[in-house]
């Protein structure tokens, strides 16, 4: 017969800690909703018809003052738009680009395109008639009339013109609102004022400009005349740049690492999206889950892949309610994240 009072001995102590285990969880109220700010993934987002090709990577994306969200993708569809709510709007661009990169709206409502495939970036309007070239079509140089591989644009409010000829140069160029050079800044290297890679450039409303020399894993600030003025380092890589209306900057990518080590590039270890305000404060940060695309990222297999993960986000953008896009070169999909703050 087992001895009772042994058996209480041991009963209440243990009793005794899962009560208050439970009493110490405080009560949750309507007072007491968090302060962060999750995001989730909208799965279903958008609805591409069958019409239009699901393929290639998604290397550029912006949110036009409707709210639709255009993207520019390595495939037989290369410039794809849809409303806030993924409803399909139009596509065009067939046949017309090689190696799709980044996609500004500017003020107006152009679509800028960066191809760094064909050295060109070209301004468009919103049906897809071609307004602007710059660059010299197929043909590369560092002059002010070629680019070499070109990735990313920004278009000022008086309708000045910043690329980043970034792939093959290490330079910014600096056009008028008619095309006109204006002048070029920036030579190779890791120093302030010098570039790794500058893979993304936009201006915010004051004109300054936000850099992302993506593989030394900083944020440069130039001025429009190209004087350097402050730099973000050891934050994150930076892949994609975007800026709210009210300032707000946001940049997708992976955390800090040497773009080259021990004999490979290790492009990314992980995928999230940070914001910033025109300071450098850090004021809200989301990790993104890593997909699995097998082996070769060249040609990915996405049957993997679920909702929500990401596997090279390279472009950010947001629209007037808060949700964040993200476009996914290896994953080959844009996706939508709705921000949640109540329970």
């Amino acid at each position: 017969m087992p001895n009772i009072f042994l058996c209480r001995s041991i009963v209440v102590p243990i009793l005794c800690v899962a009560l208050l285990g439970i009493t110490n969880q405080p009560a949750m109220g309507q007072d007491d909703d968090p302060v962060v700010t999750e995001f989730d993934v909208v799965p279903s987002w958008p609805t591409r018809p069958e019409h239009v090709s699901g393929k290639g990577w998604v290397s550029g994306l912006a949110v036009d003052a409707q709210d639709n969200v255009w993207f520019f993708r390595k495939g037989p569809d290369p410039v794809q738009v849809y409303s806030a709510d993924g409803d399909f709007v139009r596509t065009w661009g067939k046949g017309l680009f090689d190696n799709p990169h980044h996609l500004r709206i500017d003020h107006e409502g152009h679509v800028w395109l960066a191809d760094f495939g064909l050295h060109v970036v070209q301004k468009f309007t919103s049906e897809g008639k071609l307004l602007l070239t710059l660059g010299t079509r197929g043909e590369k140089g560092e002059d002010d009339k070629h680019f070499n591989m070109p990735t990313d644009m920004a278009i000022t409010k008086s309708g000045d013109i910043f690329v980043t000829d970034g792939y093959g140069n290490r330079r910014v160029v600096h056009f008028t609102k008619e095309g006109k050079f204006v002048k070029a800044f920036g030579t190779a290297g890791p120093k302030p004022g010098q570039f790794v890679l500058p893979h993304a450039i936009v201006s915010d409303s004051k004109g300054v400009l936000y850099i992302a020399d993506r593989n030394s894993g900083r944020i440069q600030l130039f001025d429009q005349d190209g004087k350097f003025l402050d730099q973000w380092s050891n934050v994150l890589m930076p892949w994609g740049l975007s800026v709210t209306r009210d300032d707000q900057l946001w940049i997708c990518g992976s955390s800090p690492h040497w773009w080259f080590r021990h004999g490979v590039y290790p492009e990314y270890k992980d995928q999230l999206f940070m914001r910033f305000t025109t300071s450098g404060r850090v004021v809200q940060s989301w990790t993104l889950p890593l997909g699995d695309i097998g082996t070769n990222k060249d040609m990915p297999d996405n049957s993997k892949l679920k909702p929500g993960e990401t596997v090279g986000a390279h472009c950010i953008a947001q629209d007037s309610k808060g949700n964040v896009y993200v476009g996914d070169i290896y994953g080959e999909r844009a996706q939508k994240f709705a921000p949640i703050a109540k329970r």
